[in-house]
């Protein structure tokens, strides 16, 4: 029997003794649905996906045709604005050349690795202020103070210290991912309802069963919430690192070079790439939680 069913349970014998009327939980489940509506359900759900990615398309079309007009109408300075035609020959010789993958293997790999290491760091932290009251009072300040301090006012400390190679980079995206894992870790735990504390301690739960199998299931969605932030976070520190680090290659490095030579269509092309893979990373990590979250009533049911 899972925690949620005999949290029902005893609220339902707690009214019985009370000589009232059980609660809603505890009514007859409704009947199941048949496969063919279970189909149709989900059809339903892929074609409103359908739907909404097309929409969604809609502005950046429109983006692309104004670009278009404005290149091809010469109403901005060439060297200022350039076609998307040569934007696109810019890519095109950017990939086949393998420049554009040695860039953005070497980003992806640094934004994994402190996101990576800021994530597990971030889990441990937020987990310890959470279960513990000592160190809540004796770490929880001095946390609530350095969040506070901009992200990019490490960059002096963390160049003296570690240089300016990829290990100072990897420690920078590791402080990005580092804060909202923590605090949201921290926060999900603490908004656990009271009640299903008491009534694991009611059913004897042993502290290691209270932290599997009722505060962290509940919180896991404040937790993947900070996991979230933490990849969209050390994505966009990625490209900060190496503007501010500007040792090694990656996207963040193709784009300095393409200002420095004033080649527009290597920088527009450079925040193309930026753009594409930051969406890309955000749909993996919606699908992931989607997966995760739609196998939980099945293991609670």
């Amino acid at each position: 029997m899972s925690f949620l069913s005999k949290l029902h349970l005893r609220s339902a014998h707690a009214g019985l003794k009370r000589g009232g009327p059980p609660p809603c939980g505890c009514e007859l489940p409704p009947r199941r649905k048949t496969a063919k509506a279970v189909k149709a359900d989900k059809v339903a759900t892929v074609v409103d996906r359908r739907r909404g990615a097309w929409r969604g398309a809609v502005l950046p079309l429109v983006a692309i045709a104004l670009w278009s007009v404005v290149s091809a109408l010469h109403l901005v300075k060439s060297g200022l604005l350039v076609s998307p035609l040569e934007v696109l020959q810019t890519g095109w010789q950017q990939t086949i050349s393998g420049a554009l993958l040695r860039a953005l293997s070497a980003s992806l790999a640094r934004e994994a690795s402190g996101f990576v290491i800021g994530t597990a760091g971030g889990l441990l932290l937020g987990s310890l202020l959470g279960f513990s009251r000592l160190a809540r009072r004796m770490v929880g300040p001095s946390f609530d103070t350095f969040k506070q301090i901009s992200l990019f006012a490490w960059i002096p400390l963390i160049s003296v210290w570690f240089g300016l190679g990829d290990a100072a980079k990897v420690v920078f995206l590791s402080l990005a991912a580092l804060l909202p894992v923590t605090a949201h870790t921290c926060d999900g735990i603490h908004a656990v309802p009271r009640s299903y504390i008491e009534v694991a301690r009611a059913f004897r739960y042993s502290r290691l069963q209270l932290i599997a199998y009722v505060i962290f299931p509940a919180a896991l969605p404040s937790i993947f919430t900070g996991i979230y932030l933490a990849l969209i976070y050390s994505w966009l520190a990625t490209l900060g690192a190496e503007y501010l680090l500007v040792s090694g290659s990656g996207i963040g490095n193709l784009l300095i070079d393409g200002s420095e030579q004033f080649r527009m269509d290597l920088v527009l092309f450079g925040i193309i790439v930026v753009g594409l893979t930051g969406w890309a990373l955000n749909a993996l990590a919606r699908a992931i939680e989607r997966a995760v979250f739609a196998r939980r009533p099945a293991r609670t049911s």
